[in-house]
């Protein structure tokens, strides 16, 4: 198989890595260019023992390394650059390469550790820093959707140590669509079957109709949202869950979710 064979499937994933790397999507594919070029000069080679994949984040790192991560200036152009892409230039740019590797492209940490020839526990304190810097700039409110008392209180705990304020705890489909109507929240945590029968998915159909907020669900039915017929959420957690799974899922949704007017009307 040729080598353009190998990466074509690969390509549009490491060009939105470059993109959210270098925080523009020229820069990016500037280096993009240069690392396929010297594949095919055989300046650079892919690792056997890696994934096509992963080699092929391991040469464009390798290439970033060696100019983009020196030469890259900080995004200070409000006309350019979205909130996103501003926070993203804001991280310190190993912490940020470790960010973007396991929460945008969805590497593991034992993969990232490859790409940037880094052990795992590097990548891990990486991770952890960028993190960190992202809880403490996106502080917000947080609306809990979930009708068992002691699992509600674990969720709130989690929050809270982030740095977050919880509005309101709500059991049932009508108590979260009072609470928005109350305090529009700027995360909703929402599991799916609740107290009196009712729904959180038709709970956050309700609050998306008015409100565009980042969601995350966190069920022990999964089943119910990954059945194909609709967009499926982009968190998803299934119970039970980890403490560090839930604090990784909230700080992604809350720094990758476009800011955006409500929703409702006027």
């Amino acid at each position: 198989m040729s080598l353009l064979a190998r990466l074509a499937p690969h390509l549009p994933y490491v060009r939105r890595y470059a993109r959210a790397l270098t925080g523009d999507q020229a820069t990016g594919d500037h280096y993009v260019r240069v690392a396929l070029e010297a594949l095919a000069a055989g300046e650079r080679v892919l690792e056997a023992d890696m994934t096509p994949r992963v080699a092929l984040y391991h040469v464009f790192h390798a290439i970033w390394c060696t100019s983009g991560a020196q030469l890259e200036g900080p995004q200070e152009d409000d006309a350019v650059a979205d909130d996103t892409t501003r926070r993203l230039m804001r991280i310190a740019p190993r912490s940020r390469q470790a960010f973007l590797l396991t929460a945008l492209e969805g590497f593991t940490p034992s993969e990232a550790a490859q790409i940037l020839d880094a052990d795992f526990a590097e990548v891990e304190r990486l991770i952890a820093e960028a993190q960190a810097e992202i809880d403490a700039e996106l502080a917000t409110d947080v609306l809990i959707i979930e009708d068992e008392p002691v699992i509600a209180a674990d969720i709130e705990a989690l929050v809270k140590e982030l740095g977050h304020t919880v509005v309101d705890i709500a059991a049932t489909r009508t108590e979260a669509v009072d609470a928005v109507a109350r305090k529009t929240p700027g995360l909703v945590l929402a599991d799916i079957q609740l107290a009196d029968g009712s729904s959180g998915i038709d709970a956050v159909k309700d609050i998306l109709a008015r409100y565009d907020v980042p969601v995350i669900f966190i069920t022990a039915f999964p089943e119910r949202l990954l059945t194909g017929e609709r967009p499926e959420p982009t968190f998803l957690i299934t119970k039970p869950f980890q403490p560090e799974t839930v604090k990784a899922a909230i700080g992604q949704a809350l720094f990758f979710h476009p800011r955006k007017a409500s929703k409702r009307a006027a």
